[in-house]
């Protein structure tokens, strides 16, 4: 898995964080690592993007973003609105590309989900996968919602022809509700992939050193990880 490309159900719900315990299980298992960032918006030119958070919390990782847009839009409408080049699919796939001839692994990093436009041509993320031939972790909400939306996102991702590598809880809270312990058994079944992980409700707050040290216990062995999903399933599963 020379590749692997993440994308979440919606916005701010950890793929960020859970980006940088993907690259930090990895680097913990030997291997070199990069991170390409398709489009930040919402950062100023001096200011630190995802890219860089990721590298913050998981170690020595390459990054690369390809470009920044000022307001927190959607990429094709924040390069619209300032009057800026638009990324477009096959730069971010050249760009995986050419960092997976010098990485063990490369992290492509979407904005939002799945389907949102990178330009006027409504080019996206999972265009980009296909072009790459790339599997896609899909980064999922813990509780009430989050079964439509994932399968939905599922669905497409098997319409275009892309292969799900599975799904990560991107917050799991500490006193989970009746709907987020079924959720453990649900998520699985209704997007006919693995779940792969799930990372504790504020993870992304911990000091560097111990999110390293703990990033391989929340995820599962194909993500370089520790993570027993049956166990997890068994003990948060009324």
């Amino acid at each position: 898995m020379p590749v692997l490309v993440i994308t979440g159900t919606g916005t701010e719900i950890g793929k960020t964080v859970t980006t940088a315990a993907v690259a930090a299980a990895a680097l913990a298992a030997g291997r070199s690592v990069a991170v390409l960032k398709a489009a930040q918006t919402g950062v100023g030119p001096d200011e630190r993007g995802d890219a860089d958070e990721v590298a913050r919390l998981a170690g020595p990782v390459t990054t690369a973003e390809l470009a920044r847009f000022p307001e927190p839009l959607a990429p094709g409408t924040a390069a619209r609105r300032a009057g800026m080049t638009p990324v477009h699919p096959h730069e971010v796939a050249e760009r995986a590309a050419k960092l997976a001839t010098e990485h063990d692994l490369v992290l492509v990093e979407g904005a939002g989900g799945l389907l949102v436009r990178f330009d006027a041509a409504g080019g996206t993320l999972a265009d980009a996968a296909k072009l790459l031939g790339a599997p896609v972790l899909v980064v999922a909400q813990a509780g009430l919602g989050t079964l439509n939306v994932t399968e939905l996102t599922m669905r497409e991702l098997r319409r275009r022809g892309l292969e799900p590598a599975g799904v990560v809880i991107g917050s799991w809270p500490t006193t989970p509700d009746l709907a987020t312990r079924c959720n453990v058994a649900d998520l699985p079944e209704v997007a006919a992939a693995p779940l792969l992980g799930a990372l504790p409700a504020g993870a992304g707050a911990l000091p560097p050193a111990e999110f390293r040290t703990a990033a391989p216990a929340w995820l599962s062995p194909r993500l370089d990880g520790t993570w027993d999903a049956e166990a997890f399933r068994v003990r948060e599963t009324p």
